[in-house]
């Protein structure tokens, strides 16, 4: 087990790395990098692309079309062979693009550090590549360097780190170099150490390298990305339960109508050819198809609102989530620390900022001149904290660039964590003004008066500290300002000379805000039956202000932090974490664990966020959802979809793209098998009442063929139901055929099967040589007014308007030129063998088939009124 080493003293440190102060030598270093290996993050060992290619052809449902496809090739069915293989074929394609998600995230983890560091070899400065450091190298950092390896810091000048894209933490963490006492410490914590990936926003180190490559933080995380698996989709699960059911079921078809075939004495061929022709066309080939053109024209309107789809299932798996586990920092937040509330001298409230006008001329002076932001090019920056003291200011009418001018700083006593306060000295003809901030408790204990317009009155000092715990009881960072007047420069600058007898100035309260558009997308997540959840690196009380401000819970939400998290067995979260809003201080394996458990419990898991300590959950969650504006390039590419522009809202729309997609998928299903069962009932029964053979093979495939392929497609392109974002997610275990649909399919495939099984009797009884072409008519235009009638599950086509799915009209205008061209072209009539039909017949056949639109009318009639089903 790696030691603590933010527990040790430097001293100590150094002699359990076996180094010193001045460093490894080069013969030492060199034994380490073969000991130990690189300081990279290797990656996964991948498969090749003809791997990939052939994993797609392992799912059940497209080893039964693989069959289909191959039975139908050798009966002489090649053009029916050919459509499946092609389909099948894309299909593939595209599955093998979307394995190589992993491999992209491992491939940013090793791009995120910084080339090269300064390293003291031989007692000397070097330059050295990043991935030559080891284990006892004491390297040297300053302002903008990112991180290269974990480092216990050796000596620390007014260190500021952010951690966010570790941590999750929105605040730059000041460091300092002393041991610490506590055990077991969050990683945003250990004040003395830094972490591979970090940047350096203010001030100068040197730290000694403690864990290089996989050891690191980072490392682990890597770690945790390439041992989890992508889980499968509702849709994916679904259809393979599915296809079990369907393939047996068309096996015991096929065999009892070959049975009956034979007993009644047709040709043991004909029967043959019928039987696989039928078991043919009782599989949707089409499914795919229709699953892959929905979800790709799901994932091109997605992308028009700025969610860019990287893994085509996701867009389905929307529809189903029912937790969505959101990071706060940059993704509920702006990942910006900005000055939100002010409480100038001893006023008994605090004021929101973009509201305070009159800003006290001291107060507003320390605001924009005692800080480190410093400005190029006209562009300011800084650590977070001053940049947002400084914009304040800036917007309030001071500033620092022409107060600087005639108050230039002459000195400063640096921040430091014992003190918790930074003072900057400044030339104000004749005098000298010194300017303090920092803790409200420190700066407060070193004041005397308080500044209330030009006047210096009593200092209460109890009311600024109630001021000061109700800010921060309500999440905000607390800062106080001081000032101190001299007659001139102090010879002794230091803290206990500067900092006493102040004149307290006032309050500020930062905060790291809210989006603008995440309380309505909160608000709609809920009302569509979906639990937010917050799970953060943050700080108790900052994540308890924001998830008591988006109202996530009725009353006050249950939270759990780090520390709890982590005395608590497995079992124990399984069995709590679906009543819990709220977690704070937790590590990236902590969120990997909440979202496992959250699957055990049947939950579909979304998870947002946008740092490296993201991205383990991100690639575990059902659906992994980045930010592409202020997200790593490890989340992006650990995540199914990012955000192009980070804005949380896109997701609640985004679930109601998902819930569409399935319902037209189900939609297809739904109609096809309809289509399909309408086929079987009437090949089986017709032997069982003395009648022939209705169709022959050709007829069969025809069928499948017109009837499954444009309309079903069509379905794609249906709009989403009106109620479609007021159900509840739809339930882990539910069946594909819930709500009425496998009733459906057996009541409409009788039916269809009476009304061809009819006009057959009709016909033969009539002894026309036109009848086998009668019962292909029906069955072909009770199938397309079955398509048209099922677009909406209960909604009347008059209601919708045959015209609001224009693809769908187009569709079946087309089957219907086809079967006139089948029933009335002589090159047709021999292929298909088909008669012309007189045309009262053909109407006859139509008036007949239509009789299937009114009674799935009727069926959605009784639904609307609650006699019928449960839908929802």
């Amino acid at each position: 087990m790696q030691k603590n080493f933010y527990n040790l003293d430097v001293k100590t440190a150094l002699i359990e790395l076996e180094t010193s102060a001045n460093g490894l030598t080069s013969q030492q270093a060199q034994q380490r990098l073969l000991q130990n290996g690189p300081n990279v993050i290797p990656s996964k060992k991948t498969r090749s692309i003809w791997q990939l290619f052939f994993k797609q052809f392992a799912d059940f449902m497209i080893i039964v079309l693989l069959v289909a496809a191959l039975i139908s090739g050798l009966v002489g069915e090649l053009m029916d062979s050919a459509a499946i293989f092609i389909i099948l074929l894309l299909n593939a394609v595209v599955g093998t693009i979307q394995e190589f998600r992993a491999q992209r995230s491992l491939e940013a983890l090793q791009k995120m550090a910084s080339p090269s560091a300064s390293v003291l070899r031989d007692g000397q400065t070097v330059t050295l590549p990043e991935d030559k450091l080891v284990v006892g190298d004491i390297v040297l950092l300053e302002t903008g360097n990112i991180t290269p390896a974990d480092m216990r810091l050796i000596m620390v000048e007014e260190l500021q780190v952010n951690e966010s894209s570790i941590t999750g933490e929105s605040q730059s963490i000041t460091k300092q170099q002393t041991k610490l006492k506590d055990n077991n410490l969050f990683t945003g914590d250990q004040t003395n150490s830094v972490f591979k990936g970090s940047l350096i926003t203010h001030g100068r180190a040197s730290g000694v390298v403690f864990a290089t490559g996989l050891n690191t933080e980072i490392g682990q995380i890597a770690n945790l990305l390439q041992q989890e698996e992508d889980t499968k989709t509702p849709l994916q699960i679904r259809l393979v339960k599915f296809g079990r059911y369907l393939a047996t079921a068309i096996l015991c078809i096929c065999a009892t109508l070959l049975v009956v075939g034979l007993i009644q004495g047709q040709p043991l061929m004909l029967m043959f050819l019928t039987s696989v022709s039928l078991a043919v066309a009782a599989i949707p080939e089409a499914l795919p198809a229709v699953i892959t053109i929905s979800l790709a024209l799901g994932a091109r309107n997605l992308l028009k609102q700025q969610a860019l789809v990287r893994n085509l299932p996701a867009v389905e798996t929307l529809g189903s989530v029912t937790f969505i586990c959101t990071d706060k920092t940059g993704t509920l937040t702006q990942n910006k620390m900005t000055v939100e509330r002010v409480c100038e001298g001893q006023h008994q409230s605090s004021q929101l900022a973009k509201d305070y006008v009159g800003l006290g001329q001291a107060f507003g002076e320390a605001l924009a001149i005692s800080n480190d932001v410093m400005q190029k090019d006209g562009i300011p920056f800084g650590e977070p904290t001053e940049m947002a003291l400084f914009e304040f200011s800036k917007s309030s009418g001071f500033d620092k660039d022409k107060i600087i001018q005639h108050m230039p700083r002459k000195a400063a006593i640096t921040f430091d964590s014992q003190r918790k306060v930074m003072t900057t000295l400044h030339s104000n003809s004749p005098n000298i003004v010194a300017y303090v901030k920092g803790a409200t408790e420190k700066v407060l204990a070193s004041c005397i008066k308080t500044q209330q317009g030009s006047e210096q009155i009593d200092l209460n000092k109890t009311q600024i500290l109630a001021n000061a715990e109700q800010l921060a009881n309500d999440g905000y960072r607390v800062l106080a300002l001081a000032k101190r007047h001299f007659e001139s420069m102090p010879e002794q600058i230091d803290a206990d000379t500067i900092e006493r007898d102040l004149i307290f100035l006032g309050l500020v309260a930062l905060t790291d805000p809210l989006r603008t558009e995440v309380p309505q997308a909160m608000a709609d997540c809920i009302s569509a039956g979906i639990t937010p959840v917050i799970i953060t690196g943050d700080h108790r009380g900052t994540a308890l202000a924001i998830a008591k401000h988006l109202h996530i819970a009725k009353g006050e939400p249950k939270m759990l932090d780090g520390k709890e998290l982590e005395l608590i067995t497995h079992q124990e979260l399984i069995n709590n974490v679906t009543s819990i809003q709220l977690f704070s201080r937790v590590s990236p394996i902590q969120k990997l664990k909440i979202v496992k458990a959250l699957q055990e419990n049947n939950q579909f898991v979304a998870m947002t966020g946008d740092g490296v300590n993201d991205a383990p959950a991100l690639q575990r969650a059902n659906i992994g959802i980045a930010m592409g504006q202020t997200g790593t390039d490890v989340a992006r590419g650990a995540a199914d979809m990012v955000l192009l522009d980070d804005d949380f809202s896109t997701i609640v729309r985004s679930v109601k793209a998902g819930r569409k997609i399935f319902d037209n998928i189900r939609k297809f299903i739904k109609d096809t098998m309809s289509s399909n069962s309408g086929e079987i009932w009437t090949l089986f029964l017709a032997p069982l009442f003395g009648l022939p053979i209705p169709l022959l093979p050709i007829h069969i495939l025809w069928i499948n063929l017109v009837t499954d392929g444009l309309p079903g497609l069509a379905f794609s392109a249906e709009p989403a139901e009106r109620d479609v974002m007021k159900r509840p997610p739809r339930p882990y275990n539910e069946s594909l055929f819930a709500h009425g649909m496998w009733q459906h399919i057996l009541w409409v495939g009788l039916a269809v099967g009476g009304l061809s099984i009819a006009m057959l009797a009709w016909t033969i009884e009539r002894e026309v040589n036109y009848w086998q072409t009668s019962v292909f008519t029906v069955l072909v235009f009770s199938q397309l007014f079955h398509s048209l009638v099922v677009r909406s599950d209960k909604e009347s086509i008059f209601t919708l308007g045959v015209f609001s799915n224009k693809p769908m009209l187009i569709a079946i205008g087309v089957t219907v030129l086809l079967q006139l061209m089948v029933i009335y072209t002589p090159a047709f009539n021999q292929v298909l063998h088909t008669q012309p039909l007189p045309l009262s017949e053909l109407f006859l056949c139509i008036a007949v088939s239509s009789i299937i639109l009114w009674a799935v009318e009727g069926e959605k009639y009784l639904i609307r009124q609650g006699l019928l089903y449960q839908k929802y």
